[in-house]
């Protein structure tokens, strides 16, 4: 399935929320690497970040940020896909706001514009993980109506 509104993401955003915009530019992503190291600590390398994110951006990945006069605050990270369990839909790899801003409703406001963004581009849903013990992470998506509707397995290897 293509996605035709990928590439139309800012009037998408623009129609109902001012202080979203996608990330794009270098600039764009080295202002995020903070904010996302809040949530991926293992992340110590901005360059390294840059990087990563051009090669996902090959696979569809998106990043959508959140300002408050200016400051970045929030971002999310998302792709559009589609497979056989769900068909057409948003997958969100990230979502993060700002230690300092939490409680703003800039989480809200992106989960919000994601599933905007979601229903445009004919998916059928929003789907997401988070950690087992991320208790307030998984409150905080409760309220925001998800629900939980599997359990993933992984089984981690040594790289070198």
């Amino acid at each position: 399935m293509t996605f035709p509104l990928h590439n139309f993401i800012p009037s998408v955003l623009d129609l109902a929320d001012t202080a979203l915009r996608p990330l794009d530019s270098t600039h764009d992503l080295c202002s995020a690497f903070p904010v996302m190291q809040q949530l991926r600590p293992h992340l110590t390398s901005e360059a390294d970040f840059v990087s990563r994110i051009e090669r996902m951006r090959v696979e569809g990945y998106r990043l959508i940020g959140a300002y408050d006069s200016g400051v970045l605050v929030a971002l999310a990270g998302y792709r559009l896909q589609e497979n056989l369990v769900y068909g057409a839909f948003l997958y969100v790899d990230d979502l993060v706001t700002a230690e300092a801003q939490r409680g703003g409703q800039w989480g809200s406001r992106l989960l919000q514009a994601l599933e905007r963004l979601a229903r445009a581009s004919g998916c059928a849903r929003l789907v997401l993980d988070t950690g087992l013990s991320n208790a307030r992470a998984q409150r905080f998506y409760f309220r925001e109506g998800l629900l939980t509707g599997a359990l993933r397995f992984q089984k981690q290897f040594d790289t070198p």
